[in-house]
């Protein structure tokens, strides 16, 4: 590899420690071209980033990042899943290494917070953004509902009763 070649890749994954919300290291034993693209695939799908990294190019990357912590995990064959999110690379490498057993998950960091297999695990349960954005939408959206029924209801109990009226004054 060119000395300009590495040069780029440093700055290309010191762009991505510095800017991630999210970093998961993974080990990756044996993981054939096509499981590999299937992760790909999933990590796209929820706005992540899966990438097989150089451990030295890496250590030398990710210095002067809030995750320079993370450097003593880069030994042996290691990929790393990075998004935006704070939760998204999480869930997608979580549960493609539940059924996958050809992909470890070491540890991760959440900027200069050091989480290990765990705190990684714990990590993905959590909603997403997405999720819970949509949550505090039907919670505000709600009680604007609830609002509206029970000014409606007077009106309508209103309605009830003199339908009410109505069939018995055509019954009588």
């Amino acid at each position: 590899m060119l000395r300009n070649e590495k040069v780029r890749i440093i700055d290309d994954l010191h762009d991505i420690f510095a800017n991630a919300g999210l970093v998961v290291i993974t080990h990756q034993n044996g993981l054939t071209v096509g499981e590999a693209t299937e992760l790909r695939r999933r990590m796209r799908e929820s706005n992540a980033t899966y990438r097989v990294v150089k451990n030295r190019l890496t250590q030398r990357a990710i210095g002067d990042t809030p995750y320079e912590g993370l450097s003593d995990l880069f030994k042996g064959q290691i990929a790393i899943a990075y998004s935006d999110d704070p939760v998204a690379a999480a869930k997608v490498a979580v549960a493609y290494a539940k059924t996958n057993d050809k992909l470890e998950i070491l540890g991760g960091g959440m900027g200069e917070l050091v989480l290990d297999v765990n705190g990684v695990e714990a990590l993905a349960s959590l909603p997403s953004l997405d999720e819970l954005r949509g949550k505090i939408a039907a919670m505000i959206n709600t009680p604007a509902t609830r609002v509206a029924g029970v000014l409606a209801a007077p009106a309508g109990q209103l309605a009830r009763v003199l339908g009410a009226h109505a069939a018995q004054g055509e019954a009588a």
